[in-house]
């Protein structure tokens, strides 16, 4: 097995072979859906814009759209933020999630190709281990995408290391794990409590390990790719 570890802003514009793509979004694209699924989320559907958005909303009157723009603030139009803490709160049995961000979505939308693709976080990263287990991948990448000119992305590094990690049968202190998320660049934002758009609620939610016993792959439809929750079978 190869793994490869790349940054979503740092790719070059050449093709790759990966047959299996993990994108990785702790704060906080890929742990609100594990929480929207948690809440009861039938599907998500990850879009790359508003607009779309709109179009697929048209068709899914019913749905719940939850859109952030870059740094985190809510999406004008949408019915909530990014944020796990607003999403966990939420009665969503049967409902689908329309979904856009600045960065996780938008990392899915490029990677739609690849013959497996999951989105993850640490709340449901050991579920999202189990399933790359399960499909032994030969070229797999771990895709981070919270690193930016002003932010480290460790948040996601760390999610990239416990993933690496178990694929090649090594420790990792969950403990670490979570002190890295709240040690972040960004994740320090959250502490500070200075913007609105970033509470303190998220930072804690985003930072539980293996919170849920599902992983969320993504399929690509006849109208689009769609995320479900998969739940290990005994």
């Amino acid at each position: 097995m190869e793994i490869h570890r790349i940054s979503l802003h740092r790719l070059v514009q050449v093709p790759h072979d990966f047959d299996t793509v993990v994108v990785i979004d702790v704060l906080r694209s890929f742990s609100t859906a594990a929480y929207a699924f948690a809440a009861g989320a039938s599907e998500i559907r990850p879009v790359q814009t508003a607009a779309e958005a709109q179009l697929l909303l048209n068709r899914m009157p019913h749905a719940l759209t939850v859109g952030a723009l870059p740094g985190g603030r809510p999406m004008p139009g949408f019915e909530l933020g990014n944020s796990p803490s607003h999403v966990q709160a939420l009665a969503l049995a049967g409902r689908p999630v329309i979904l856009t961000t600045a960065a996780g979505v938008q990392a899915l939308i490029r990677f739609g190709h690849v013959p497996r693709l999951f989105a993850a976080s640490l709340v449901c990263a050991g579920a999202t281990l189990a399933a790359l287990q399960a499909v032994a991948p030969q070229r797999i990448a771990l895709l981070t995408t919270g690193e930016w000119t002003d932010r480290d992305g460790d948040e996601d590094i760390a999610c990239a290391d416990y993933l690496a990690a178990g694929l090649l049968g090594h420790p990792i202190s969950h403990e670490v794990l979570s002190r890295r998320v709240r040690d972040s660049d960004f994740g320090r934002r959250f502490v500070a409590g200075t913007d609105p758009a970033l509470p303190l609620a998220d930072l804690e939610l985003c930072a539980l390990v293996d919170r849920f016993d599902f992983a969320m792959p993504v399929v690509r439809e006849d109208d689009g790719p769609v995320m479900r929750a998969l739940r290990a079978t005994s």
